[in-house]
Parts: C-alpha cells; sequence; structure tokens
C-alpha cells in the first residue's frame, strides 16, 4: 500500500506543481507550403555574419549557434522542441520564428505552436470545411474520371474523401498534441492549456484556379466557423495572412486572389475577433532583383538573400520573419480586445 500510495503521488506531482498557474497558451498554426516555411537557414547563417544584417538575427543567437527559447514550444509533425531555427521545411524557417518571439516575448507563460501544414494543399479541397458541403455532382464526377486515368480502381467514395482530408488531419494534430501534452513536451507536463489563436497562411492552390478564388472568401468563412465549432472556442481569435506574392505591385490571379481572402474576412461573426494581415509589405525587394537577373548566374549574391522561387516567397528568410511578427502582433492584439 505504501508504494501504491507513493506512485499515486508521483502521478499527480506535475499537476499539483502547476495547479495555480496560467495555462499554456496554444496557438493552431495551419496552411500549405508557406506556413511550412521554405527560407533556409542556410541564409540566415550567411545574414547573422554580415555587418547590415547582423542586428536582425542577434535576438535570436547565443554566441555563434542559434539559440532555443525555454518559453516556447513547437509541435511540427513527427518534430518537437522548444522553438529555435528549422522548425519549417527541412533545414527552412516558416512564420513559426517570428510569431513565437512576439507571443513569447509578451507573455509570461508558456506558448505552444501546433504546426498543421502541408505543401499542394488547397482550401478548395484538401481543407475544405464541412460546412461547405462537398462540390455539384458534375464536378465529382469529372474528378472521379480524371482519378480513374491513373487508377482504375478509384472509386466515388474515394474522391469524396479527398474533400477536407486535410482539415481533418489539422483537428487530428491539434487534439493528440494536447492528448499527450506531457508526452510531447516534458515541460510542459500537468500543465492547463488554452486555445489562444488560430493562424491561417495558404492560398496558392487556390488562386491558380479560378473555380476555387471564386469559392475562397464562402470558404474561407466556413473554415473560420467550422474551426471553431469543432474546436468548442466559438470566439477564437483568428488571424489569416494575406498572400503576399510579388509584392505590392502583384496583379492579375494574385490581386483577385488577395480581394477574395479579403471578401471572406466580411462576415458578421467575425467582426472583432477575426483580422486580415497583409504580407505584401514583406516582400524582399533585393531578393527579387537577384532573382529575376539570374539567381543561377549570380549565385554569390543570392546566396545571400534567398533560397527559392517567387511562390514561396522567394526563400528569403528576412521575409519569413517579418510574416511571422506581423501575424504575431495580430494575434496580441485580438487576444487583447485592442481591435
Amino acid at each position: 500500500m505504501p508504494r501504491l500510495l507513493a506512485l499515486f503521488a508521483l502521478l499527480a506531482a506535475p499537476a499539483a506543481a502547476h495547479a495555480g498557474a496560467p495555462p499554456v497558451l496554444v496557438f493552431l498554426l495551419a496552411g500549405q507550403s508557406n506556413m511550412e516555411g521554405k527560407a533556409k537557414v542556410s541564409v540566415m547563417d550567411v545574414q547573422a555574419g554580415q555587418p547590415a544584417t547582423r542586428g536582425l538575427w542577434a535576438p535570436f543567437r547565443t554566441g555563434d549557434r542559434w539559440a532555443e527559447r525555454d518559453d516556447v514550444f513547437v509541435k511540427f509533425l513527427t518534430r518537437r522542441g522548444p522553438l529555435t531555427v528549422g522548425f519549417g521545411s527541412p533545414g527552412c524557417i516558416g512564420p513559426e520564428l517570428g510569431f513565437g518571439q512576439v507571443l513569447g516575448d509578451r507573455y509570461p507563460q508558456p506558448v505552444l505552436l501546433i504546426k498543421a501544414a502541408w505543401g499542394g494543399r488547397s482550401l478548395y479541397r484538401d481543407f475544405r470545411p464541412p460546412s461547405a458541403g462537398l462540390p455539384p455532382r458534375e464536378k465529382l464526377d469529372a474528378m472521379l474520371a480524371d482519378q480513374k486515368k491513373r487508377n482504375a480502381k478509384a472509386t466515388e467514395a474515394d474522391v469524396k474523401a479527398s474533400f477536407g482530408a486535410s482539415y481533418r488531419a489539422m483537428l487530428d494534430e491539434y487534439r493528440n498534441t494536447l492528448k499527450d501534452l506531457g508526452k510531447e513536451f516534458p515541460a510542459l507536463a500537468g500543465r492547463r492549456t488554452e486555445l489562444a489563436g488560430f493562424v491561417w497562411f495558404q492560398g496558392w492552390n487556390d488562386m491558380i484556379s479560378a473555380e476555387a478564388t471564386a469559392e475562397y472568401a464562402a470558404n474561407l468563412g466556413q473554415l473560420i466557423c467550422d474551426v471553431r465549432k469543432d474546436l468548442n472556442a466559438p470566439t477564437l481569435p483568428v488571424v489569416v495572412g494575406q498572400m503576399g506574392v510579388d509584392g505590392e505591385k502583384a496583379d492579375g490571379n494574385v490581386k483577385r486572389f488577395k480581394a477574395a481572402q479579403a471578401a471572406g474576412m466580411d462576415r458578421p461573426e467575425l467582426q472583432g475577433n477575426a483580422t486580415l494581415v497583409k504580407t505584401d509589405g514583406f516582400w524582399d525587394t533585393e531578393a527579387d532583383a537577384i532573382f529575376r537577373k539570374g539567381w543561377r548566374e549570380n549565385l554569390e549574391a543570392w546566396n545571400r538573400v534567398g533560397s527559392d522561387y517567387p511562390y514561396h516567397y522567394l526563400g528569403s528568410p528576412r521575409t519569413m520573419l517579418a510574416i511571422g511578427r506581423a501575424l504575431g502582433e495580430a494575434a496580441v492584439t485580438l487576444r487583447e480586445g485592442k481591435r
């Protein structure tokens, strides 16, 4: 019996130790490849040693190494740990670095960022919210016919299951992380949690489809409402990063898509608790100029500023950091009711 009582005491110790502590603030960060993040750390390594950009990265370094925060944690698919560089695509950063910096500096309690992002996903299909329903019958039939060309055994059920698959995976990622929080993050064992915000940064796969762009405003509003419903958070603060590819001079499909994103935020139930953050002002004009001149022919200069194509914001670490900070500042503003 004494051993049994000791075991119970040991199991209860983490919860008891944090009984009066404020909750861990949890933010769900979702989207496609740009929420993953495609800005290479190797470019940051170069910039951290250059006089013109050294100060930008100084808050993230300890001596000559990239630092880890002990108050902000990240879960991104199979990766987990204290916030540092490398929580984007392998060897890259995404918005989480700047976002985590803002939230960690603002609040005294721990912050947990759960990233649910996969490249090449659309809101029209992959992240399609439940309340949007399925496309018309003729669209489903056309999709099935196309899928059968690649897989003769494809069925209508397969096509239907693809709609909302990433939406469901996003919710699973969030729920499973919190269910095993102490296992995933021993430093947070026994802590209460509070879902403090939902951040959405996505759009390319919808922008390149006129049909998906036409539906985007409705689907975005429904996405926000469905996330709030499914996570039992009716007034959850929501931050949407507006597409910023090609900067403020963008036109054509990008311009039309940005208008659709803005229209999606006009629903009455989103006023005061959801906001759209412009990201086009963070476009890296230096990286853009080198890319247009020919990055392969100017590789030394390119490796100091960029690492990917325009649809990935040129793989510019400065852009990803600025976007993350802007999303974080918007989340703080919503949370504190200053809007």
